[in-house]
């Protein structure tokens, strides 16, 4: 397989890569970062500890070429690590961050267990107030991956890669921080904006605990716009004369929250998700209560040199205004939890996000997950293809084990409480393809339950189950067939993913022998071509004719075997000139 690193990697700052404050709507003056140089060793589970073995520079997996590695850890293997720094506190506590491991981990500082973390995509903290030293101090961590082994999440890694999966990944794979908080200090911010109501919610919790004297400004252009004290921890604060969030015009008002000597700064924007019905009947994704057509791309979030982990905070702000400048509206987060600092870009940029859930269980039934489903999209008749994902099939899903059904919820549960303060999220996707599906209809109400706020596709492609908001169809070999209009079915109609199209650009391809796309074409003007009949042929009188209502084009980058991506997996190559693929999307819309 060839080396391929991007232009951000080529620069990597290894004594501190990726340092820009991880938490943009909870943000203190208090960061100290860890990113960086770090000591690693890989060793067979059960036997002896033996030393360090060589330099890992985190937060990159040792799998991939920035982490300066290139090892693979097995699911009988430990990764172990270790950091020595220098820290002299100031305030009275010392909290740990870290952004993900995956997958369980023990950590320890100067000798002291602060404590253990199973799941592989979400942040998790620890107070280190008490192990922590004036001086030198040992931070280590002992990790064990099952990847593709075990029924935890583990999205596309596989160590039979290949085609649309990919090499597996471990350990540390986003920032690790610490943060110095007073002894009463703000723990977790929940801001709900009500563009109906004129008004913006803000919930704080102060050491676990519902804040009662936390006072809560929103500020416009630095100047205070509205202002209100929690009551029971909520403050519910009007709003006159403000600015709507869209893609178009992506406002966001800043918070500064106050409770006792803690301070943080926040962000919010007014928007409103939902789906109703347009002048002609048909079902339709809203924004801010107007029908709004979204057209979007899928986002595996892997780079050629970091995998998970993009070499800069530059290079995740390249692949979002790229495909803005495209003229793309949203991108769909495809199994993956990427870094808070992804999703702040895309709220300030204006580009909305559909957010998968990451896939578990066992590996993936292809009879159930690839081939009825195909075998019945060409015969039309979707129904058909699909299967009840009740008890009764578990196993058929690859979802027999119970604890990773249970762990499901505890990880889905994290993810919506993670990003919900995130603006672009406009879109829950708790399964997609039967990857792991169980129970979607329960699960489809689990998210609704958490988050009222936002849309769910329950069972993105197939093995529909009849709940959610969207009625959603992955084809890409067969005509575009959609059922017949049913006035009785307020799901919207949405082709959540399509095309797939592939070019090999020589000198930028991970794997030269074999690569992997739907249709194949040889050179830019082919595939350009091809594009444009595709959206403006073939979809454009869709969307007035069935009703049509969201586009989910495969894919952003290039990964690994997969040459679908309109950027090279290194970046460095744009297969379609952003111009015209801009005029091509300006034509679809409402």
């Amino acid at each position: 397989m060839e080396k391929l690193l991007t232009r951000w990697g080529r620069t990597l700052d290894t004594a501190c890569p990726l340092n820009d404050y991880p938490r943009p709507q909870m943000e203190r003056d208090s960061f100290y970062c860890l990113n960086g140089v770090w000591e690693y060793a890989i060793y067979p589970a059960g036997t002896e500890f033996a030393g360090y073995q060589g330099d890992i520079v985190v937060p990159f997996s040792p799998e991939t070429i920035l982490s300066g590695v290139e090892r693979t850890v097995t699911p009988t293997d430990v990764l172990y690590y270790r950091k020595r720094f220098v820290f002299n506190r100031t305030r009275a506590k010392v909290l740990l961050h870290f952004g993900a491991v995956d997958y369980a981990c023990e950590v320890k500082l100067n000798g002291m267990l602060l404590g253990t973390h199973r799941g592989g995509y979400t942040p998790f903290t620890f107070d280190a107030t008490m192990a922590m030293i004036d001086g030198e101090n040992e931070l280590t961590l002992s990790v064990t991956d099952p990847s593709e082994t075990g029924s935890q999440a583990s999205g596309k890694q596989t160590f039979h890669r290949g085609q649309i999966w990919y090499t597996p990944q471990s350990g540390i794979w986003q920032t690790v921080w610490l943060e110095e908080v007073p002894e009463t200090y703000i723990e977790r911010l929940k801001i709900t904006p009500d563009i109906d109501k004129s008004a913006v919610t803000v919930e704080v919790t102060v050491n676990g605990a519902p804040a009662g004297e936390a006072h809560v400004q929103v500020l416009d252009g630095g100047d205070v716009k509205a202002e209100a004290d929690t009551v029971n921890g909520v403050a519910v604060i009007p709003l006159t004369l403000y600015n709507l969030w869209t893609p178009e015009a992506p406002y966001l008002y800043d918070l500064r929250v106050t409770a006792g000597s803690d301070s943080v700064k926040s962000y919010f924007g007014m928007r409103k998700f939902g789906v109703g019905r347009d002048a002609k009947g048909f079902p339709r994704l809203m924004l801010n209560n107007k029908p709004y057509f979204m057209n979007g791309l899928l986002d595996q979030g892997y780079w050629s040199d970091g995998m998970y982990t993009a070499p800069s905070d530059e290079a995740l702000i390249y692949d979002i205004q790229t495909m803005k400048d495209m003229g793309f509206n949203m991108l769909r987060k495809h199994i993956k939890i990427e870094p808070l600092r992804w999703y702040y870009h895309c709220d300030r940029l204006g580009m909305l996000v559909w957010q998968d859930m990451v896939n578990g269980g066992g590996r993936v039934n292809q009879l159930t997950a690839g081939i009825l489903p195909a075998f019945h999209l060409a015969l039309n008749s979707r129904r058909l293809g699909n299967i009840s994902d009740g008890e009764k099939h578990y196993k058929l899903f690859s979802r027999g084990d119970a604890a990773g059904r249970e762990e499901y919820y505890t990880d889905a549960a994290q993810m919506i409480d993670l990003l919900y303060n995130s603006v672009s999220i406009c879109l829950w996707v708790p399964f997609n393809e039967g990857w792991g599906q169980f129970d979607a209809l329960k699960a489809c109400d689990f998210f609704r339950e958490k988050d009222p706020t936002r849309i769910i596709d329950h069972a993105s492609g197939w093995h529909d189950q009849g709940g959610g908001d969207l009625n959603s169809f992955h084809i890409y070999f067969t005509p575009f067939f959609f059922p017949p209009r049913d006035d009785k079915d307020e799901r919207v109609i949405a082709l959540t993913e399509f095309g797939g199209f592939s070019m090999q650009t020589e000198g930028h391809v991970f794997n030269t022998e074999k690569f992997f796309g739907y249709r194949k074409y040889s050179d830019k003007a082919k595939l350009t071509d091809a594009v444009r009949k595709l959206y403006l042929k073939r979809l454009k009188p869709l969307i007035y004719k069935k009703g049509l209502s969201a586009l989910v084009y495969t894919e952003v980058s290039d990964v690994e075997d997969e040459t679908n991506g309109l950027l090279t997996y290194d970046r460095e190559v744009i297969k379609i000139e952003p111009a015209v693929m801009r005029e091509i999307n300006a034509q679809m819309k409402l």
